[in-house]
Order: structure tokens, then sequence, then C-alpha cells
């Protein structure tokens, strides 16, 4: 299966000096040799192996709670363990942890039939880094007020920290909804939808946005300057509304005051 680590690959990582680390995080892996020939020890390495695993599952379901309600308990806990067992963690940091799932259920075969699970994911972990980001004053309409026509096109926007911008096939919002609650009645997932993740403030806002407003939103954040995501975006999406989406984008605080 694509993302997952093989049982030829799994022994070969739980060989050698790493086989004890390597056999906590896959439960495939043999007991390391060095202590399954003593029972009491191959029990208690088994109890703890399971500690560690179940610990770094609740760490993905804290950072994934509308993938859980979507999944399941159960369909979850399978999913979590081969991507623990694939990517375990670089850091001791657990916020860390996690940060590659999106890939990893865009490539996990049993999940083929639902694309949607990867964009859920990736939007879930823009919210997790919003909130974890630095604090930036974001831009205001005040700092915009008198520039001439000339200024303003050539304008580059620092993005806020906390900022992201994903579009999807899908729709991402509704169901990114389902970590308050499974509602009686499931999302169109024929629907696509775009979302704005911003952080003015204290609180990490998730905004619905139209394509178009994503596209432009996108390119500024890219580094692209105001007047070229302008007519980029204007000759891509002829119904652009320039005025709407630049009050968006102050009213949601998704951009920083430029560099003098």
């Amino acid at each position: 299966m694509t993302g997952v680590a093989s049982g030829t690959e799994s022994g070969t990582a739980g060989a050698g000096n790493g086989g004890f680390a390597a056999g906590l995080l896959d439960p495939d892996v043999e007991v390391p040799a060095e202590i399954s020939g003593r029972r009491a020890a191959t029990r208690r390495y088994g109890v703890y192996r399971n500690n560690v695993v179940v610990g770094l599952i609740d760490a993905l379901k804290a950072a994934y709670p509308s993938l859980l309600v979507i999944m399941g308990e159960m369909n979850f806990a399978r999913v979590g363990r081969h991507f623990i067992a694939a990517h375990p963690p670089r850091s001791p940091m657990m916020q860390d942890f996690g940060a590659g799932f999106a890939e990893f259920l865009a490539g996990f075969a049993p999940l083929r039939g639902s694309p949607f699970l990867a964009d859920v994911a990736r939007l879930e972990r823009a919210w997790l880094e919003a909130y974890h980001a630095a604090d930036a004053a974001p831009l205001t309409g005040a700092d915009l007020a008198g520039l001439a026509p000339e200024a303003m096109a050539g304008l580059v926007l620092p993005a806020h920290p906390a900022l992201a911008v994903i579009c999807s096939d899908h729709p991402i919002g509704d169901l990114f909804a389902y970590r308050f609650g499974r509602p009686e009645r499931g999302p169109d997932l024929a629907a696509s939808q775009s979302a704005l993740v911003t952080r003015p403030e204290l609180e990490v806002r998730v905004t619905m946005v139209t394509r178009p407003q994503a596209r432009f939103l996108g390119s500024l954040a890219a580094g692209q300057p105001l007047g070229e995501a302008t007519e980029a975006t204007l000759a891509a999406e002829p119904e652009f509304d320039l005025a709407t989406a630049l009050a968006l984008a102050l009213q949601s605080g998704a951009f920083v005051r430029p560099l003098a």
C-alpha cells in the first residue's frame, strides 16, 4: 500500500540498534532479540508499545477532530497506526506530529475512494498551524489610505504568519464543521469549496471564500504584487470582484503591513 511501510521494510527497520524504538511504533516488527527470550520483559515491552502507539493516536485525534468524527474511532485508529509506523515522530513537540497526515491519506490505497479526507486534513492542519503561529499586527485600511494607484499596483503584501488558503474540489468547509457535531444530513461531496484560514487576534478563523477570491489571496500570499495578482485573477476568473476581495483581506487579517 502506498505510504505504508511493508513488512520487509519494517523488519529491516527493526534490526540493529534501532530495533527497540522501531518496534515501539510498528506492531509488525518483532520484539527485539535482546528481550524476546524473557517472558516478563516481552510482556512489559508489549504493554509499553501499546501505550506509545495509543498516545500518538490520541495526538492525531486532537490534531484532526473533524476527521475523527467523519471516519469514526475504529477506522481513524487503524489508519493512524499505519501512519505512525510509516512516519514516526521527529520532534519532541507533539503539535508537530502528524504534519504529513494529509499527504499520507492522499496516497493510502484503502482510502482511494474518499479523496476528500486529504483536503479536510490539510484544512485541519492549517487551523492547527494558525493556532500556534506568531503574532503580527494585521494590515488595515488606514495603511493603504492615500496610496497612489501606481503604488497600490506595485504593493507586495506580506502574509500574516497564520494565513493559509486552501482550494478543494470537495466541500471541505462543511466537512471541517464535523468537529462541532455530525449533521443529520451530510454534505454534497460533489461540491467544491475554498477556505481562508486566519488569526487576526487570538482566535483562528476559517472563512469560506469563492474560488476567484482564493486564487487572488493565494497569489498575494505567494508574493505577487497587487496589480499582477489582480490581472492574473481577472484573466482566469472574469467574475472576480477586486473591491470585495480587498475588503475580505482587510477584515480577515490575512496580511501584515508592508516593510518600509
